[in-house]
């Protein structure tokens, strides 16, 4: 048996400081580095404690958390509101300036042009912002005719499906399918009623309606629900075609589960750019396909337009 004073080395004769504080005394240090800190200059950690600096490394170091998709993780769903709060503006300036909706709905070619009056105009005419704007814009500006019906539906099912695919996705994977939908739904409408007028957000909705229909099948979910929506939609949409752009329906539902496939069965390897890619791809796509159409329009025109 040994005296206490005896029982090791002689203690130091004075204690250490912290290594940020100086002025500080300390006998505590950071299980990773092994430098001693005072109370505010340590974390807990799950063995010990770290300092602050080696808790800053090792964050820096990590890999930013992804969602299933690739996208960043969010709890929010600000794109999705930031939507609604633009096609609702949108509609209210139509109520007070309602040449707002002929100025910015989808317009291929005036019909009367071909005839050799008229102005030339609409996305033939190099209005080429019709095949987006279209889709903040609602058919009527009375708040009780169909300008509301369509788009209290409309923000409707934005509201409903938005905000999860938002999380899925990510933002600006969301955001991207909500417009190449509103564009794919346009041009395609462009293709087969260049002379008709459209409007509405009925193509980026349908658009949102494949695309969750493609992630509820890479996910092993439930997909009768979603189906049968789109399915019900798609028979009003024929039933009163001359009312409703179903060409607008049936271009943002292709496009919207087109480029969500692109997103959820990208390889893991290189995902983001594979994503990246197939967004550049298609839009391209879609660009290329209205230069096409305008060019055929464009050699019907009569002599001087």
């Amino acid at each position: 048996m040994t005296a206490p004073d005896q029982a090791g080395p002689a203690a130091p004769d004075t204690p250490p400081s912290c290594y940020r504080h100086p002025d500080r005394e300390t006998w505590v240090s950071c299980v990773r580095c092994g430098r001693h800190a005072c109370p505010d200059c340590l974390r807990q950690a799950a063995v010990g404690q770290q300092c602050v600096d080696c808790v800053r490394g090792a964050s820096q170091g990590a890999r930013a958390p992804r969602t299933v998709f690739g996208g960043r993780p969010t709890r929010s769903a600000a794109v999705t509101w930031t939507l609604v709060a633009i096609n609702v503006l949108v509609f209210l300036v139509e109520i007070a300036r309602p040449n707002v909706l002929y100025a910015w709905s989808m317009l291929g070619m005036p019909a009367n042009i071909l005839g050799g009056g008229g102005i030339q105009s609409g996305v033939a005419g190099g209005q080429w912002y019709r095949l987006l704007t279209s889709a903040f814009t609602s058919p009527g500006t009375s708040l009780g005719g169909l300008g509301f019906l369509d788009i209290a539906f409309n923000m409707w099912a934005l509201i409903v499906v938005g905000p999860e695919l938002e999380r899925l996705l990510g933002r600006w994977r969301f955001l991207s399918v909500y417009l190449l939908s509103a564009i794919g739904g346009s041009v395609l409408y462009y293709y087969m009623q260049p002379y008709g007028l459209a409007a509405g957000a009925s193509g980026a909705i349908f658009g949102l309606f494949g695309a969750w229909f493609v992630v509820s099948r890479r996910l092993r979910l439930d997909t009768r629900g979603i189906v049968l929506l789109i399915v019900i939609n798609l028979v009003f949409s024929f039933l009163y075609r001359s009312t409703i752009a179903w060409q607008d329906h049936v271009g943002g539902l292709i496009v919207g589960a087109l480029i969500t496939a692109a997103y959820a069965y990208a390889p893991r390897k290189n995902r983001i750019a594979f994503q990246v890619g197939a967004t550049i791809v298609v839009a391209v796509a879609l660009a290329v396909a209205a230069a096409i159409k305008t060019n055929d329009l464009s050699s019907m025109l009569p002599a001087g337009f």
